[in-house]
């Protein structure tokens, strides 16, 4: 599929720390958040974009689920923490 998105490599290593798996243990929140947005059926979303890749470049929209259901997972944690 040649959609232009912008690359979201969850391997990639940042400066400090370097990788997220040495950041957050294994039974972090963040891991559960995102193994069930991994599931989730973004058809929809993928759709709605140009399936020959011209315009701007998007986020994409796997990425984009993670971020919403973390954002909101971490501001449920804090109201009830």
């Amino acid at each position: 599929m040649p959609q232009n998105f912008i690359a979201c490599d969850r391997e990639q290593d940042l400066l400090l720390p370097p990788s997220l798996k040495e950041w957050l243990p294994e039974d972090h929140l963040a891991w559960f958040v995102l193994a069930s947005t991994e599931e989730m059926d973004l058809s929809a979303f993928y759709g709605a974009y140009r399936g020959d890749g011209h315009g701007r470049a998007a986020h994409e929209p796997g990425m984009m689920a993670w971020r919403c259901c973390s954002t909101h997972t971490a501001w449920d944690s804090a109201l009830l923490g």
